[in-house]
């Protein structure tokens, strides 16, 4: 599999975004994490320092995303924690034990049938293990942007509520980042860009970010460019 796009160099200097959403899940972690779509490593780099890990598998199919996997980390053996680095699909990933949590951070949007593979994903998870979902917000959003990274859609709640298998306890179902959430209309409706520039990025990440923090709170996380759910496995 060949990625679509470099957005995942580009939002990698997005670290206050990735640490806002990150403090949302970390209590969900557990020891034992299976991130799928990981990548070149960012998100992983954000979260497997928690004090909870153990272990934390990667999955990523192309390969020369997985390669960078452990760069980006800068993992060594000497870590509290054991990284394991896949290429493959889900499908195709034989498991040594389940998972206390399964990742899917900006990936589902990016399959065409995610359904299927969410199913797959709770045969991996432990009894009272946590499915956490990360997808772009609202298809009136649809963008340029998305079509140039390969995303097949966004999301709003009811969406995304449907693509989880049955059985599951929602946790959490909430949206992230309000004001950017009008930026990215404005993208959409006034500028068209396929791709944002860096400096771009960092105003967002150092600006617009702070700013969601106190409005997502205000708006009780009712609206946001993002969407956050967790589910458990009884």
């Amino acid at each position: 599999m060949d990625y679509i796009g470099d957005e995942l160099t580009l939002f990698s200097h997005a670290t206050n975004w990735k640490g806002y959403w990150g403090n949302k899940i970390v209590p969900y972690l557990g020891s034992d994490v299976l991130e799928v779509g990981a990548g070149i490593g960012t998100n992983t780099q954000h979260l497997i320092s928690s004090n909870s890990v153990e272990n934390w598998v990667c999955l990523e199919p192309d390969p020369e995303l997985a390669k960078r996997i452990k760069p980006t980390i800068a993992y060594q053996e000497t870590h509290k924690y054991k990284l394991e680095v896949n290429s493959c699909f889900l499908k195709d990933y034989t498991r040594k034990k389940d998972f206390d949590s399964i990742l899917y951070i900006d990936v589902i949007e990016h399959i065409e049938n995610e359904v299927d593979e969410l199913k797959l994903a709770v045969d991996y998870l432990k009894p009272g293990g946590y499915l956490i979902i990360l997808v772009p917000a609202h298809n009136f959003l649809f963008s340029e942007f998305d079509k140039a990274i390969g995303h097949y859609r966004r999301y709003q709640k009811k969406m995304l509520k449907a693509a989880v298998p049955n059985g599951l306890t929602k946790e959490k179902l909430i949206y992230l980042d309000s004001v950017g959430m009008f930026a990215s209309m404005t993208n959409k409706l006034i500028l068209q860009q396929k791709y944002p520039k860096i400096k771009q990025i960092k105003f967002w990440d150092n600006t617009i970010i702070p700013l969601s923090k106190v409005t997502d709170k205000i708006t009780f996380n009712l609206v946001g460019k993002t969407l956050l759910g967790v589910w458990k496995k009884p």
